[in-house]
This record gives structure tokens, C-alpha cells and sequence, in this order.
């Protein structure tokens, strides 16, 4: 991609202080974007927010939970206020609470479809308004797993929310297109992140089990978002692509 890729153009990406979210947030301001960079960690955002000034990008952070209705609303007032559109929006925030189907707790199902479907979706539906009030289009995107497509032990509600976000994404092509916003979704698989890397076998284990001989790396996640979120991508809408060195081909058991 052109080092100016992305120049005048502004994104929120949601979940960016580290890992995955960041790596684009990094790519993104590197390529001339301005990126609204939210997490729910005050600190990282800042810190995070400051390593890509420091390489000359334009990050302004934003502390809060992205389930809630009050920080997707902040976040695009910021880009419209401040930045003057929105133009690309990453919905990369999500967690993962393991638990065994038959003991699950409510209390975890329901963190779980908040922060990783809530948030999804009234932060879309917010940046979608903003984008038809413009009248330019836009592109947004879903951050979905592998753990939609095969089962996971432990992670039955998880990989619910993951599927229902590539339906979503399916789903809103009839919504938004006639607005010239297009809305994919990708669907990473063992990913080395800060998270995954506090487990000291994790690298050893998805390397034997991914066809392609490693685990991903951000970068590669990046790559893939950073081309469905430009210019280059328009005519591409309603789809997922699965980023997994080739695991879900074949689908060995971590277990």
C-alpha cells in the first residue's frame, strides 16, 4: 500500500491500546489517517496514542468502555468535532471469558455479548449515520475469529459472538450499500499479541498445529484489515476473510 493511503482520512478503532488494535491504528496513521484510538485502560490508550505520535501519526485517545452508548457517541463527536469526518471505523474491541457450556455464568455471557456485540453494533450504527449525513461513504469493519467458524472448547459464547458479527456484516450490505458504505469483517486465528504471548507454550503449539509453520502476527491481521478498509476495496462488502496460516483448512485440535 502507498505510504498515503489513507491520507485525510479519519478512523475510530476501538480496543487499539494493544495487540491487534493497535498494530492497525499504527498502520493506519502511518498511511495518513487520523485515528481516534480507544480502549478502556486510560494509561495504554495515552501510551499507546504517544508511540504513534512519536512516529509522526495523529492519534487522539479515547478512554471508555466501547459497549457504551456515551463513548461511541464521544468518539465520533471527536472525529467529526475535531477531525472534520469519519471515514473508517474498526470495531476491534472484544473479550474472552473461557467456562464450560454446562456451568457458564450468566454474569460472563452477558460481558461477553456487550462488549463484543453491543459495542459492534451501536458503534457502527452510530459511525453509519455520521457517514450517509456525509454523503461520501465509508468502510467499516468487524473483528470476528476462527472460533466462529470451529469449535472451541470453553468458548461457546464466544464463538457466538464472533459468527453473529460476519452476519452482521453480511447483513448490513442491504442496510448501508446504498449509502456507499461497504462493511466486512476478518477472523484471525492463533495471533501473537501481549495476551497470547503470557502463555510460554502458546507459540510452540499453534506453530505445530498451523499448516503455514506459525501463529500470526499483528502485522498480518493489519494487513488484511488495512486492505478492506481502503480504497482499494469498495466494490468488496458483506464478506469475511479467515486470516489462520490455513488452521481452519484442516482444523488439528489445540486440546
Amino acid at each position: 500500500m502507498d505510504r498515503k493511503e489513507f491520507d485525510g482520512k479519519v478512523a475510530i478503532v476501538t480496543g487499539a491500546a494493544r495487540g491487534i488494535g493497535f498494530e492497525v491504528s499504527r498502520r493506519l496513521a502511518g498511511m495518513g489517517a487520523a485515528v481516534i484510538l480507544n480502549d478502556i485502560d486510560a494509561a495504554q490508550a495515552e501510551k499507546a496514542a504517544e508511540l504513534i505520535r512519536a512516529e509522526k501519526g495523529v492519534a487522539l485517545p479515547v478512554t471508555g468502555d466501547s459497549s457504551q452508548i456515551e463513548t461511541i457517541e464521544k468518539m465520533v463527536a471527536m472525529a467529526t468535532g475535531r477531525l472534520g469526518s469519519l471515514d473508517i471505523v474498526v470495531a476491534n474491541a472484544g473479550i474472552t471469558l473461557f467456562g464450560d457450556f454446562l456451568s457458564y455464568p450468566l454474569a460472563d455471557f452477558e460481558e461477553v455479548m456487550k462488549v463484543n456485540l453491543t459495542g459492534s453494533f451501536f458503534l457502527a450504527q452510530a459511525a453509519a449515520r455520521r457517514m450517509k449525513e456525509q454523503g461520501s461513504g465509508g468502510s467499516l469493519l468487524f473483528m470476528s475469529s476462527v472460533t466462529g467458524h470451529q469449535a472451541h472448547k470453553n468458548l461457546a459464547a464466544y464463538g457466538m459472538t464472533k459468527a453473529a458479527l460476519e452476519m452482521l456484516a453480511r447483513n448490513l450490505v442491504i442496510e448501508l450499500s446504498p449509502y456507499k458504505i461497504n462493511v466486512n469483517s476478518v477472523a484471525p486465528g492463533a495471533t501473537l499479541t501481549e495476551r497470547t504471548m503470557d502463555d510460554a507454550a502458546y507459540e510452540k503449539i499453534w506453530s505445530a498445529l498451523t499448516p503455514m509453520g506459525r501463529p500470526a502476527n499483528t502485522g498480518d491481521i493489519a494487513d488484511a484489515v488495512l486492505f478492506l478498509v481502503s480504497d482499494k476495496a469498495k466494490h468488496i462488502t458483506g464478506q469475511n476473510l479467515v486470516i489462520d496460516g490455513g488452521w481452519t483448512a484442516i482444523s488439528p485440535s489445540p486440546y
